[in-house]
């Protein structure tokens, strides 16, 4: 599904479906209430975000792997597995795992290092803790009062920012912009633009600016290509292939995390030869595909940069350094 468009706006549907909201928010309350957290016994990075949908978490949370590790750190990830069946505690093998067994985000994060996709956070994290791990790394989970989180990372997309800044059902926004504001200790605005609500923040929460490059750009660059993405703002992967060259004849949007079927593939190969097109997705949709599928599908590989890297390192070093 995509984001209602209602959602950017703060208007009359907005404004009518806010009581909904608290329904939603009392949920949370509820749930926190309930559960007890506890901790691994090593630190644990959270790299979440404030609203649903595509804001850049797979990049940074591959980005602060590499840090922890150039600091000397066995850094394991944990997730939820979303779009997967498994249950967990389960530690991903990229090579024999499947999308819909542990869910696609796992399957790139696997690719760089050891990854566990767990429902419940904490044992995921424990697991990874015997298994070696003297940090965690948790993809998602902001809002997961299970397990506790020695620093929290809100990504933000710097051109959707949060939407209306209302709660769903009548934004986007998985919870209250001051109740997430508490739980950060920094946030990663991805892209060159600066929403209203980074211009306006008072709290001492500070902005650790980044933006996505390509590291495969230069293959499709002056490519005839058919680009299909089932992400959470296939906006943005196609205006990457603009900016690396490539001559985009059609593109065809999916829903997040969409299953491709067989049909679905054979109908995008008729469509791309008709075309005299390459096709070419994501890294996350590719994984979704099954490898028999994938013969003849290119994938655009980014990676996130950050302006300023001391600041961020320093944000780390300090965390690691309270223990």
């Amino acid at each position: 599904m995509r984001d209602p468009r209602f959602w950017q706006e703060d208007g009359i549907l907005a404004t009518a479906m806010t009581p909904l909201s608290l329904l939603w928010r009392a949920g949370g309350c509820v749930r926190t209430m309930k559960t007890t957290p506890r901790h691994p016994g090593c630190p644990v990075f959270c790299v979440g975000n404030f609203t649903v949908g595509g804001a850049g978490k797979t990049p940074t949370a591959l980005a602060l792997f590499d840090l922890l590790t150039a600091l000397g750190r066995t850094p394991h990830f944990v997730s939820r597995g979303y779009g997967g069946s498994m249950r967990g505690p389960h530690r991903v093998d990229p090579e024999s795992d499947r999308a819909d067994q542990v869910g696609d985000e796992p399957l790139l994060l696997a690719a760089r290092g050891p990854t566990w996709v767990s429902r419940e956070r904490f044992l995921g994290a424990e697991m990874a803790r015997a298994a070696g791990a003297d940090v965690i790394i948790l993809d998602d989970g902001l809002q997961n009062p299970s397990l506790i989180k020695d620093c929290s990372f809100a990504v933000i997309d710097s051109q959707y920012g949060i939407g209306n800044g209302r709660v769903i059902p009548a934004g986007p926004m998985r919870e209250p912009l001051d109740s997430g504001l508490e739980k950060v200790r920094a946030i990663i605005l991805i892209g060159d633009e600066t929403p209203d609500f980074i211009t306006n923040l008072h709290a001492s929460v500070p902005v650790v600016r980044a933006r996505i490059e390509t590291e495969n750009g230069a293959d499709f660059a002056h490519q005839r290509v058919l680009a299909f993405a089932g992400i959470g703002r296939p906006a943005k992967f196609y205006e990457s292939l603009h900016q690396c060259g490539a001559m985009i004849a059609e593109t065809q949007d999916f829903a997040d995390h969409h299953p491709f079927s067989a049909q679905e593939l054979s109908d995008l190969r008729t469509r791309a030869q008709t075309l005299g097109a390459r096709l070419v997705t994501t890294q996350k949709d590719l994984m979704r595909l099954p490898s028999e599928n994938r013969s003849g599908i290119s994938s655009l590989n980014i990676r996130l940069v950050f302006d300023a890297p001391d600041q961020l390192n320093q944000i780390v070093k300090t965390v690691l350094a309270d223990g």
